[in-house]
């Protein structure tokens, strides 16, 4: 009886930030999937496990989860002035696509740190003891990140006392750098637009609702909102929102629509398979609340409270890349994210999100009527969780 073999392919499975997903050198890829397309998302998905109609990636790799079912290739970059080129795929836990249309700041954070392990950057560029500057050129959105490695008797250090809210051990810390990170901040060229909504049933209570809202691309495509336009606190946690299916399909819509406007699509309906960008978030002043690991947030403890939402679902701490919007947001006056932390200059922004606080920094200044970011800067940790072959039927 003939059967379907299982290939193995040498991948590292590592935490960036607040995010796992599995990492493979291009060279290490079968030649079939060493070139995108078909082939190359259908072997990622399998990696996965996906689509999985149960939800859980019992098959696979994947958490199922937004922040866990993501899939990272690396190699030597031929760009002047970087080290590798790092390309990003979320892949979808139900349906069968992977999103190839932003970045993942957490898993940024593992990036540096995985290309030293594996031979990616020149020996010469890591110091016995110190700090290696990773250059990576980030390939889906044509971008700049310098990851800041430590590195502790020839090899990368990954233990040590830095604390991250929403991981559970603390790890040695990885600056990043995100160079240049919005070609064109505002794509409307407002820091703030009317977002129309019609009478559609899926948004519920929103149906027929002028929103007033933030669009940014700094990072990654992302709407932002007030808490309070919509119904909300704005120190919401997981359940509250996750649970509550009408108003995972009111975000939803409310994101397609906003995603119109930004003109990342042209109808709502192709916001199905766009799943990872662009974000949408909600933000509100300082409040108190007890974060989901049941750590007490004070409302001196943070400038503004930030809730976003990946891949539907409400993210349990923050994407790195949306902090990056905002940080970048955060800094430029009039936004509602700068509004909602008091308004005024603001070149560093500690925010509250559903597992404690997250401190984000922007350079920004204004050129010609235009907002420009030179560089938006935040830290988080990263760690090799298991390294060797994963297998998986052809």
């Amino acid at each position: 009886m003939t059967h379907a073999p299982q290939i193995k392919i040498p991948a590292t499975y590592m935490r960036g930030g607040t995010s796992k997903g599995t990492f493979f050198r291009l060279q290490d890829l079968p030649a079939f999937a060493q070139t995108p397309g078909e082939a190359r998302d259908n072997l990622l998905m399998r990696v996965v496990g996906s689509p999985d109609p149960y939800g859980k990636h019992t098959d696979g790799m994947g958490g199922a989860t937004s922040s866990t079912s993501k899939v990272v290739i690396v190699s030597k970059s031929d760009k002047a002035d970087h080290d590798v080129d790092y390309l990003f795929g979320q892949v979808a836990i139900d349906k069968a696509f992977v999103d190839w249309s932003g970045n993942c700041g957490n898993l940024s954070s593992a990036v540096g740190s995985f290309a030293v392990e594996s031979g990616l950057v020149d020996k010469q560029r890591v110091p016995a003891n110190g700090m290696c500057e990773v250059r990576i050129w980030q390939a889906n959105i044509s971008k700049t990140i310098i990851a800041h490695v430590p590195i502790s008797e020839g090899v990368v250090q990954e233990t040590g006392d830095f604390e991250l809210d929403g991981v559970t051990f603390p790890a040695a810390e990885v600056k990043l750098d995100f160079m240049d990170p919005a070609a064109e901040v505002f794509p409307t060229g407002n820091t703030t637009d009317e977002l129309v909504l019609p009478n559609d049933e899926c948004l519920g209570r929103l149906a027929g609702v002028t929103l007033t809202t933030t669009m940014i691309n700094a990072g990654i495509p992302t709407i932002f909102v007030n808490a309070a336009d919509i119904g909300y606190i704005g120190n919401e946690l997981q359940d509250d929102i996750n649970n509550d299916e009408q108003a995972l399909a009111m975000f939803e819509r409310m994101r397609a629509y906003g995603a119109v406007q930004m003109g990342l699509i042209k109808h709502i309906d192709e916001a199905a398979s766009r799943q990872h960008t662009p974000k949408i978030a909600f933000v509100s002043p300082p409040k108190k609340y007890i974060a989901s690991s049941g750590k007490v947030i004070s409302e001196a403890d943070t400038q503004l409270l930030v809730r976003a939402l990946s891949m539907g679902k409400l993210h349990h701490a923050m994407m790195g890349t949306a902090a990056v919007a905002i940080g970048v947001a955060a800094a430029i006056p009039g936004t509602l994210v700068n509004l909602a932390a008091g308004g005024g200059e603001c070149e560093k922004a500690t925010f509250g999100h559903p597992s404690g606080t997250l401190t984000v920094g922007a350079s920004v200044l204004k050129e010609n009527d235009q907002w420009k970011v030179t560089k938006a800067s935040m830290s988080r940790s990263a760690r090799i969780l298991m390294e060797g072959w994963v297998r998986v039927p052809v």
